[in-house]
C-alpha cells in the first residue's frame, strides 16, 4: 500500500499533493482542476490570457515587430508573413497626415450588415475607414470616388464573404477595386462566413495570399490586429 508523504514533504501545494502516491488520485477526484491543467493555466501566461486570442492549434505563439509592449495579441508565421509587407507600407505612408488609416473593400450587398459592422469595430478601436456607404455622396461618379478613395488610404482590407464571392464573378465593382488594391500590394483579406479555398476557386490570384479569418478568430481579434498594424509611433517615423 502507498504512504502518505504529508509528513515528510506536506501538501500545502498542488504539486505536494498531487505528487504524493497515497493522496494524488483523491485530490484529482475533489480539486477544481488537476494538476496538470494548474501548471499548463498558470506557468504560460499567453493560454491564460482573458482576452481569448491564443490558438495554441494554430500556432498562434508570436509577436511582430511592430507590437507594443504589453500587447495581448499573437499571430502565425503566416499572418506575420503576410502582414510585414503591408506594415511597410504604413510606415512608408505614415507622414502622410490626410490619409485614412484603411480602405474597406466590400461587396455592395453587405453595405448595411457585415461590412458595416467591420467598419464600426475599426472606428471604435480609433482607426479611420474609408467606407462607400459614408464616403461616396450622393449623385457623384461612383467609380471615380472609389479611386479617390484608394489614393487617400493607407492600406485596403477585403471582406470576403458568399455575396463578395458572386460579385467578383460577375465583374461588379468589388472586382475592380479589388485588382487596384492588388496592384498596390497593400490588401489584406478578412474571410468571413467563407473559406480561403472559395475564395481561390474565384480569384486564385487573391486567394494565394494568407489573411485573417472568422472562422479561426474572432471580428473584434481581427480588428484588433488591424489597429496594431496601422499604429505607428512618432519616434518610428
Amino acid at each position: 500500500m502507498s504512504r502518505c508523504t504529508a509528513p515528510r514533504y506536506g501538501h500545502r501545494t498542488a504539486s505536494g499533493a498531487a505528487a504524493c502516491p497515497a493522496c494524488s488520485s483523491r485530490y484529482r477526484s475533489y480539486s477544481p482542476y488537476s494538476y496538470s491543467s494548474y501548471n499548463d493555466t498558470y506557468s504560460n501566461p499567453i493560454r491564460s490570457s482573458s482576452s481569448g486570442n491564443y490558438n495554441s492549434s494554430k500556432g498562434r505563439t508570436q509577436k511582430t515587430r511592430w507590437s507594443k509592449s504589453g500587447s495581448l495579441i499573437y499571430y502565425t508565421p503566416a499572418e506575420i508573413k503576410t502582414l510585414t509587407p503591408v506594415r511597410e507600407i504604413v510606415e512608408q505612408r505614415a507622414k502622410k497626415t490626410d490619409l485614412r488609416d484603411i480602405f474597406l473593400c466590400h461587396a455592395w450587398d453587405d453595405r448595411k450588415e457585415s461590412a458595416k459592422d467591420l467598419c464600426d469595430l475599426l472606428k471604435s478601436k480609433g482607426v479611420s475607414v474609408w467606407f462607400s456607404e459614408n464616403d461616396i455622396p450622393l449623385g457623384t461618379n461612383f467609380l471615380r470616388e472609389i479611386d479617390k478613395g484608394l489614393v487617400k488610404s493607407k492600406i485596403g482590407i477585403v471582406l470576403v464573404t458568399p455575396n463578395f464571392l458572386k460579385r467578383v464573378q460577375s465583374e461588379g465593382v468589388a472586382d475592380k477595386e479589388l485588382s487596384a488594391l492588388l496592384a498596390r500590394d497593400q490588401l489584406v483579406p478578412i474571410i468571413h462566413n467563407t473559406t480561403f479555398e472559395d475564395l481561390r476557386d474565384v480569384s486564385p490570384l487573391l486567394g494565394s495570399r494568407n489573411g485573417l479569418s472568422t472562422s479561426e478568430e474572432s471580428m473584434e481579434i481581427i480588428v484588433e490586429k488591424l489597429a496594431e498594424l496601422i499604429t505607428v509611433e512618432v519616434a518610428e517615423i
